[in-house]
């Protein structure tokens, strides 16, 4: 039996969260601020920025068992298996030191043939994590980054303090499901997280999935982020949603990096063009799911477009390496800061040979690793755009 102590979560117990929302059973975390949030009218945004992706607790604290009460809110497909649980990591002084999942809370159930959905709510459950040491230790829960988690009650049988900040440098990026670590093994092994576990630097992830299309708030989220360090990954939504033209996406990076520059003037900036993804390197989106094998647990993408449309402005990802490389080379020009890297660099077609993208358009948990240990060396190497003082 422990005597247990209860520890509202609050704000100071979080790290990669730019927004906390009081609900009615606790607090939800969010990866965009309120004024973002506002002015989207996407779903799909509006479910990965809720996404806890990179965010964690983290505390001081002697206790030998820490109990965490969370309302998590999970997905199902029609017609598809049951979805794994999301995972908790919980690392003590930096390392890995146990997981656990919460069974309990909301399903949405998503028929993505006509595109509707049915909310059947559920109770809140409990990860628990024992057997810890009793020495002064600081702790850090990694929360799913795949399952929205309202966060109802900390419990530990010692008390707790908000972890000291480390001497450490703060990096924010921004990118796609792929970025927020879609089809990645646990919260601690999305390749942003691999990185800069081994950069050693503080991680807020603004990998959203489906969802990194230029929009205008996300820029002034970035911009408005106190952060050492800046990368933006562009590329992949914009060609599998067809969002833009050629003509259009230009001044669009222009412009973002533009409002992220009025924040963070002189802050190392690296744009991150598209790992490899043979779908669409020379054909067009949109891209659309097939569901010729969902009942078997296999979902896999196809493209609608065609590569003759590249003569009137569609994007293909090779086109947007192109322009991007172009784009950081001229305004680098008056920038110093401002760096690129290409994104085959960290993904390519020789690592595709023998690490298939699984659906054709998100890597598994093996490239995940391989993607993160890439960009630590190209980003926080000695001549990376990162390289540390």
């Amino acid at each position: 039996m422990h005597d247990w102590i209860t520890t509202p979560v609050t704000a100071d117990l979080l790290r990669g969260a730019l927004d906390v929302e009081r609900t009615e059973h606790g607090v939800l975390p969010h990866r965009l601020p309120a004024r973002a949030r506002a002015q989207n009218t996407d779903g799909q945004l509006a479910m990965a920025e809720s996404q806890p992706s990179g965010v964690r607790l983290a505390f001081r604290t002697r206790a030998t068992a820490v109990e965490l009460d969370t309302l998590p809110t999970k997905r199902a497909y029609v017609g598809a298996p049951a979805r794994p649980d999301g995972v908790y990591d919980l690392l003590v002084d930096g390392r890995q030191a146990g997981q656990g999942s919460v069974r309990a809370g909301h399903v949405i159930t998503v028929d993505m043939t006509t595109g509707t959905s049915e909310v059947r709510p559920g109770p809140p459950g409990t990860v628990r994590f024992g057997g810890l040491s009793g020495a002064v230790k600081d702790v850090e829960i990694w929360l799913p980054h795949n399952e929205t988690t309202e966060l109802i009650a900390l419990r530990t049988d010692a008390p707790v303090e908000p972890a000291p900040a480390r001497d450490r440098r703060v990096w924010l990026h921004h990118g796609s499901s792929i970025s927020h670590g879609s089809d990645a093994a646990s919260p601690t092994r999305i390749w942003p997280a691999v990185a800069a576990r081994l950069g050693g630097v503080e991680l807020i992830n603004l990998g959203l999935a489906g969802s990194a299309l230029l929009d205008p708030f996300t820029a002034r989220a970035v911009r408005d982020t106190p952060a050492d360090l800046i990368s933006l990954k562009i590329g992949i939504n914009i060609v599998n949603h067809d969002v833009m033209r050629l003509r259009a996406f230009g001044p669009a990076v222009h412009g973002f990096l533009d409002t992220v520059r009025e924040g963070h003037p002189q802050t190392p900036l690296l744009v991150v063009s598209p790992i490899l993804c043979p779908l669409h390197e020379d054909t067009p989106g949109p891209c659309f799911p097939d569901f010729g094998e969902i009942g078997e647990g296999r979902l896999r993408f196809l493209t609608m477009g065609d590569p003759a449309e590249k003569a009137s402005g569609k994007l293909t990802l090779r086109v947007i390496r192109e322009e991007l490389a172009r784009i950081v080379k001229q305004r680098a020009a008056e920038d110093p800061n401002l760096h690129y890297v290409d994104g085959l660099e960290l993904y390519g077609e020789a690592d595709s040979a023998e690490l298939p993208l699984p659906d054709g358009l998100h890597p598994d948990a093996a490239t995940h690793r391989l993607i993160g240990e890439r960009f630590n060396g190209v980003a926080f190497g000695t001549d990376g755009a990162f390289a540390g003082d």
